[in-house]
């Protein structure tokens, strides 16, 4: 199975640019067709919309918190159509809001088949982006993550996350590679090194396997493989050094 979506890129990445950097320019320059938006690049909706265009580039996934998701609906859906979005990723809880045990994330499973129904009869998609604490054991053994990805509710892996909560990404993939949508591509640097970047790395020169994870997410229907680096020192970098080597995992497995 080919993988034909755009490799994309997270636009959080970039989040420290140098002011002046021509962001869009940088990453259709190194090579990405696509990228997925964020808070700040809802500000001025239009007018990033006519920079991406400008560009050659689309957003066909964003993040949106789950409170303004829940609270003010119409203006994702509005967002969406201006930026072109198809899948909202709801990406993240605050540990202030973050349930602690099965029952609190079954209420947040029923929220987000909600939210999921609302989505599809707007013509979009729901995803939940994870971090590392949907894979840590509540106290009855349940997983987060099993009570969140409910009915419609699809799943964007960020598999570098996975790893770092001490799972198997690749046992995570199998299980659940029926509701994926996209992958985070991320790495880790080994043990001690990128202190300065919290531990990350650039795609493909750190320890996590995409050799053997991308095909898997491939056969599962990934349409976007999104690059991403949490605190990349050099944003330039970092977008160039994936774009190659995304685009070198693609054609080994295409």
């Amino acid at each position: 199975m080919a993988l034909t979506a755009p490799i994309s890129f997270q636009l959080y990445s970039a989040r420290n640019a140098p002011a002046g950097t021509d962001v869009l320019k940088t990453l259709a320059e190194a090579g990405y067709t696509n990228v997925e938006t964020y808070r700040p690049n809802y500000e001025d909706a239009e007018g990033f919309r006519k920079a991406l265009d400008a560009a050659g580039l689309t957003a066909r996934s964003g993040h949106f918190d789950l409170a303004l998701a829940e609270e003010n609906f119409a203006r994702v859906v509005e967002l969406c159509r201006i930026l072109g979005i198809e899948t909202v990723v709801i990406p993240y809880l605050l540990p202030e809001v973050r349930p602690q045990d099965a029952a609190g994330w079954r209420e947040i499973g029923q929220r987000l088949a909600e939210l999921a129904a609302e989505c599809a009869d707007e013509g979009l998609r729901l995803a939940w982006h994870n971090h590392d604490f949907e894979f840590l054991a509540l106290a009855d053994g349940s997983y987060p993550i099993e009570h969140i990805l409910t009915e419609g509710v699809l799943w964007e892996a960020d598999l570098a996350w996975i790893a770092r909560a001490g799972a198997d990404p690749a046992e995570w993939l199998e299980r659940y590679g029926a509701k994926l949508v996209s992958v985070h591509v991320k790495d880790i640097a080994p043990a001690g090194e990128n202190l300065d970047e919290d531990g990350w790395a650039d795609v493909g020169t750190g320890t996590v396997d995409w050799a053997a994870l991308w095909p898997i997410a491939v056969r599962a229907g990934a349409s976007l493989m999104i690059a991403e680096h949490d605190k990349p020192s050099d944003f330039a970098r970092f977008a160039t050094v994936s774009a190659d080597k995304m685009r070198k995992l693609a054609a080994a497995h295409a």
